[in-house]
Order: C-alpha cells, then sequence, then structure tokens
C-alpha cells in the first residue's frame, strides 16, 4: 500500500486527525495507534487518532512515506503520502 491520505478538520488541527478507511494497511493503522470508528449513517469505517496531523505525518515520516501533496478542500485539510515499493 504505497499511498496514504491523512485529513483533519481546519478547526481541529490538533486532532483527532483521519489517517485511513476500511481497506488501509492494518499494521499501519496500529503503528499509527488508530481507532477504526463508523459514523452515525455511514456504510463505511474510518480510522482516527488523537494526535494532531504534524506527529501523524513525522511518524509516516519515519518509516518512509514522503508527502507528495497538501491542499484545503472546504473545512478539511488533506495530505497524499506516498512510499517507494520495497
Amino acid at each position: 500500500m504505497p499511498y496514504v491520505f491523512v485529513s483533519t478538520q481546519i478547526r481541529l488541527e490538533t486532532g483527532p486527525t483521519n489517517v485511513g478507511d476500511e481497506y488501509s494497511d492494518s499494521a499501519l493503522m496500529v503503528y499509527l495507534g488508530a481507532r477504526k470508528t463508523t459514523m452515525l449513517g455511514n456504510n463505511f469505517s474510518e480510522y482516527h487518532v488523537d494526535d494532531p496531523p504534524r506527529l501523524v505525518l513525522d511518524k509516516l515520516e519515519k518509516i518512509g512515506f514522503r508527502v507528495v501533496t497538501m491542499t484545503g478542500v472546504g473545512q478539511t485539510l488533506v495530505w497524499c503520502l506516498h512510499k517507494e515499493a520495497e
């Protein structure tokens, strides 16, 4: 799984941070300390951590991920990261 999306709401820059969906690499989610949740009314699950995005990005960099791009979408900040295949 070479790509990861990290996102947070602009007003919640200190966390929580969304780090994956129900198809994300479970070993990576354990490394990040993420918990899987399903919001009321959604038919999909997401992984969240209480850490702010900066700490999540630091953790991902330590294991070889690099930020490809970052953008703001409405009230959401989104980072796309990539890791070279081993």
